[in-house]
């Protein structure tokens, strides 16, 4: 006839009840167990085929069976049976673990490092689908990197790409008189930028504070020379001469001339360095350095990365 009835749990595996066999000897009382009973009622106990009290007669912790009072001598007189059911390993499905499942935290470095996390188990969108940065990063904020394998994070300072300041240009507004046959210091009054703070218009130095290599500029529009008269000017490191002095002669000495010098330096600067332009001309009545906002006269520089 047909099973009536429950219907047979054909899906599970159930394994065989655990036991375990000691041989007392009269004195000792403590025995270790396979598997972890519960509790003392979770199993049963034989001495010499009498079942033990689990109230008064044993007790359990962890793996160790202890006996109130030492079974007697004899081969294999103790045993142990093991009441609960071990039920078979349930196999977790391909694909059933959900994004639900997971608790909080759970996915941790190691596990995104593991070699076992391939690139077809990460959902496409684990960096579209975040808030979008609308700024660059601070220097502390953290990338993560394969070092050859190895996954490790590391703060943009180190990568990002160094900029090109301390930089500043700054122009002659107004003009400025500079006397015969001595050295003067010119005057930039008037900053188009200043990255950093580091031009004083009191002072016309530029002082970039951070050592490095630096590519300086400058122009002097110098009014009205002539009779072979000579004009220069000089880039100045903390008061004295460096490469990069420009000079004009005017050899016409009928005709004023008004030249533009233009010139240019790469130079080392320390944390302290500072550099100022000085002008010297001979012509007998002295000349002028031409200043308006048009920028014919100016003074620039910035660092120069990777140098």
């Amino acid at each position: 006839m047909a099973y009536v009835g429950t219907p047979i749990d054909t899906t599970n595996q159930f394994q065989s009840l655990q036991g375990k066999r000691f041989s007392g000897n009269g004195s000792t009382t403590a025995f270790t167990l396979d598997v972890a009973p519960s509790s003392v009622f979770d199993i049963e106990v034989f001495v010499e085929n009498v079942r033990q009290d689990p109230n008064s007669a044993y007790n359990l912790s962890g793996t160790t069976l202890t006996f109130t009072g030492a079974p007697p001598s004899g081969t294999n007189n103790i045993y142990v049976i093991h009441q609960a059911k071990a039920v078979g390993t349930i196999e977790v499905l391909d694909g059933a673990i959900t994004t639900a499942k997971l608790g909080a935290d759970a996915v941790t470095e190691a596990k995104i490092a593991d070699d076992a996390v391939e690139s077809e188990h990460l959902n496409d969108n684990i960096i579209s689908g975040q808030t979008a940065l609308a700024a660059e990063p601070a220097d502390t904020d953290e990338f993560l990197v394969s070092d050859a394998g190895v996954i490790k994070r590391i703060d943009y300072s180190l990568i990002k790409g160094q900029t090109m300041t301390p930089a500043f240009m700054a122009i002659k507004t107004p003009n400025q008189s500079v006397s015969a046959n001595t050295s003067t210091i010119v005057t930039f009054n008037s900053e188009i930028f200043d990255s950093d703070g580091k031009y004083n218009t009191s002072t016309s130095k530029f002082t970039p504070t951070v050592a490095g290599k630096y590519f300086l500029f400058a122009q002097l529009n110098i009014q009205a020379v002539h009779d072979q008269a000579t004009t220069e000017f000089d880039f100045k490191k903390n008061g004295s001469s460096v490469m990069g002095r420009y000079k004009h002669i005017a050899l016409n000495s009928s005709s004023d001339r008004e030249p533009s010098l233009h010139s240019s330096i790469i130079v080392d600067a320390d944390a302290d360095d500072y550099f100022q332009i000085v002008t010297f001309t001979d012509f007998g009545s002295g000349t002028t350095i031409t200043g308006d906002n048009a920028g014919f006269t100016y003074f620039g520089g910035f660092r120069i990365t990777g140098a």
